[in-house]
C-alpha cells in the first residue's frame, strides 16, 4: 500500500492513473542522468558519485543509506523516481513470488521498504531547508521498483528509510509532467534476472532506444526471478500488480521452466497462466508484450523448447491483440554460441546483450513510422502505411495490433578492441562522437595508454553506450 498526500489513499497500481490516448507512448525525459546522489546531506564519493544515475547497473553500490536524494531541478510537475537494489538477484524473495527449484531469500536490507519520499525547493545538500511529505511506502519486497510523485514547484526529492538499505544500485527520476508513460517492466525468469539485470551490458534496453530516438528514455524497472515457473508468476500476481502495476508495458519473458525437459505436457497449463497474467495487466491499464521464449543449445542441454510453447506464445498474442514481442527462440537457436557453455539454456554475456537489442528491435515500431517517429495511433501500420481497425480499448493503444509487424531495423553496436595499449573503435555511425577517458576523468587519446581503467564513451544520433576498459 502506498498512501500518497494529497488527500487520497490509492494502491500502486492506480498512481499513474494511464487511460486511453491516440498515442502509444508519450516521452518522459531522464532527469535523473549526470546527477550526483547524496547520501545523508553529503555527496556519495563511492568512485563517481554521478554512477547511480547513469542508466548503467555496474556493480557500484551504496553500502548502506538511510536517507539519500537527487537534485533534479525546477520545472517537472510530476516525477516517476525509481531505484534499484542488489541482494539476492532475484526481484522479490520467495514470500512473495514462490520458486520452487531455487528459494530466493535475500539478505535483509536488500531492499528498499518502509520509507517516505519528500521534495524540496530550497535544499543545498539533500537535507537542509524545507521538506514536504508526499508518499510513504511501507512493505515492499521487490529490487527494483518506481513511484509517481507530485513535484510542481520543487527541485529536490529524498528517500528516508526506518531501516538502511544495503547494495543501492541505482535512482532514476523521470519527468511525467506530460503523462509520459514510457515505462516498462521486464518480467521474466532467470533469463531476464541474468539477461536484463545481473549481466553487464554495454548499452541496455532503454540506451539503445533513446540513442536513436532521443525524444525517449523508456523508465527500465527488471523483474527476473530463477526458476519462476508460469503458475508462479499466477500465485503471485497480487505483488505484481502492486509494484509494478503503475507502468505502461509489461515486457515478458517466461516458459523455460514451464517447459523444461522438451515435453509439451504443461502446455494448457502455460497457457493458462499466461492468459490471466494478460488479463491482469490489462485490468492495471498495462500493455503485456510476450517474447516467444529463448531456444536452448541442445547439445550442452540435451534439450529445446517444445514448438507448442511457441505455439501458445502466438496464439496469446494474437488473441489478445498484442504487441509482437521479441523471437528469442529464433534468434539463439541460430546463435547457439551466446549461450552458457554450462548449461547451454541461460544467456552468456554477449547473449545478454542481444537481449536487450532484440527487445529494442521489436518495439521500435512504438517509436518509428514511415516518416521516422511512431505516435501509435492506429490510423496507420508503422509498416506499410495501410489502414487499421480501432478496437478502443482501454491499454492506451487504439490497435495494438498494427504494431506487430517488425520493422526492417537492426540496432547495430560499436565494436571495441584493445590491441596492447590502444584502444580501437570501430562500427560507429557517421556523426558519432567517440571519447577515452581516463579514471581521472581526462579525455586522452588512443595511442600507447598507460595501463590502467578507461571509459569508451560513443555518443550519436544512432548510437549511444559506454563501455570500460583495462590496459594491462
Amino acid at each position: 500500500m502506498i498512501r500518497m498526500f494529497d488527500g487520497r489513499i490509492m494502491m500502486a497500481a492506480c498512481v499513474l492513473g494511464l487511460t486511453a490516448t491516440a498515442q502509444a507512448i508519450t516521452p518522459n525525459p531522464n532527469l535523473s542522468i549526470g546527477k550526483s546522489l547524496y547520501v545523508g546531506g553529503a555527496v556519495n564519493t563511492n568512485w563517481k558519485p554521478e554512477v547511480y544515475t547513469d542508466g548503467h547497473l555496474d556493480f557500484n553500490q551504496v553500502a548502506s543509506a538511510t536517507d539519500f536524494a537527487l537534485n533534479v531541478g525546477e520545472g517537472p510537475t510530476k516525477l516517476f523516481i525509481t531505484w534499484e537494489t542488489r541482494g539476492d538477484e532475484a526481484w522479490v524473495g520467495d514470500q512473495y513470488v514462490h520458486a520452487a527449484s531455487c528459494q530466493h531469500n535475500p539478505t535483509a536490507g536488500s531492499n528498499l521498504q518502509n520509507f517516505k519520499v519528500m521534495t524540496s525547493a530550497n535544499s543545498t545538500n539533500g537535507t537542509d531547508g524545507d521538506w514536504e511529505t508526499v508518499a510513504e511506502v511501507g512493505e515492499s519486497g521487490a529490487m527494483s521498483r518506481g513511484l509517481a510523485i507530485d513535484f510542481a514547484g520543487k527541485s529536490w526529492f529524498r528517500i528516508v528509510a526506518d531501516e538502511a538499505v544495503k547494495n543501492l544500485e541505482e535512482v532514476g527520476a523521470y519527468d511525467m509532467s506530460n503523462g509520459g508513460n514510457d515505462t516498462w517492466f521486464f518480467m521474466g525468469t532467470s533469463i531476464s534476472q541474468m539477461g536484463i539485470k545481473q549481466m553487464e551490458v554495454d548499452s541496455s534496453f532503454s540506451q539503445l532506444i533513446h540513442a536513436r530516438y532521443p525524444d525517449y528514455y523508456p523508465v527500465m524497472l527488471r523483474g527476473g526471478i530463477g526458476c519462476v515457473t508460469s503458475s508462479g508468476v499466477v500465485e503471485g500476481l497480487k505483488y505484481y500488480g502492486e509494484y509494478v502495476g503503475n507502468v505502461k508495458f509489461w515486457a515478458i519473458e517466461m516458459g523455460t521452466n514451464d517447459a523444461w525437459g522438451g515435453t509439451n505436457d504443461k502446455v494448457p497449463f502455460f497457457k493458462k497462466n499466461m492468459q490471466e497474467i494478460i488479463d491482469t495487466a490489462k485490468a492495471h491499464n498495462v500493455i503485456p508484450v510476450i517474447a516467444r521464449m529463448i531456444a536452448t543449445n541442445p547439445d550442452v542441454a540435451k534439450w529445446q523448447v517444445h514448438e507448442d510453447f511457441l505455439k501458445a506464445i502466438d496464439e496469446l498474442t494474437e488473441a489478445n491483440n498484442l504487441p509482437k514481442g521479441p523471437d528469442f527462440f529464433d534468434y539463439f537457436s541460430k546463435h547457439p554460441e551466446e549461450l552458457s557453455t554450462s548449461d547451454g539454456v541461460h544467456p552468456a554475456e554477449k547473449g545478454a546483450a542481444s537481449m536487450h537489442r532484440l527487445w529494442a528491435e521489436a518495439m521500435a515500431p512504438l517509436y518509428e513510422d514511415e516518416s521516422g517517429k511512431y505516435d501509435g495511433s492506429a490510423d496507420k501500420d508503422p509498416v506499410a502505411g495501410k489502414d487499421s481497425t480501432a478496437v478502443g480499448d482501454s491499454t492506451g493503444v487504439k490497435d495494438p495490433a498494427a504494431i506487430k509487424a517488425p520493422l526492417s531495423l537492426r540496432f547495430s553496436m560499436p565494436r571495441i578492441n584493445v590491441d596492447g595499449r590502444s584502444i580501437h573503435v570501430s562500427g560507429v555511425d557517421a556523426g558519432a562522437t567517440v571519447s577515452i577517458v581516463s579514471s581521472m576523468g581526462q579525455v586522452v587519446n588512443g595511442a600507447q595508454l598507460a595501463p590502467g581503467n578507461y571509459m569508451v564513451v560513443i555518443r550519436g544520433q544512432g548510437q549511444s553506450m559506454t563501455a570500460r576498459v583495462t590496459i594491462k
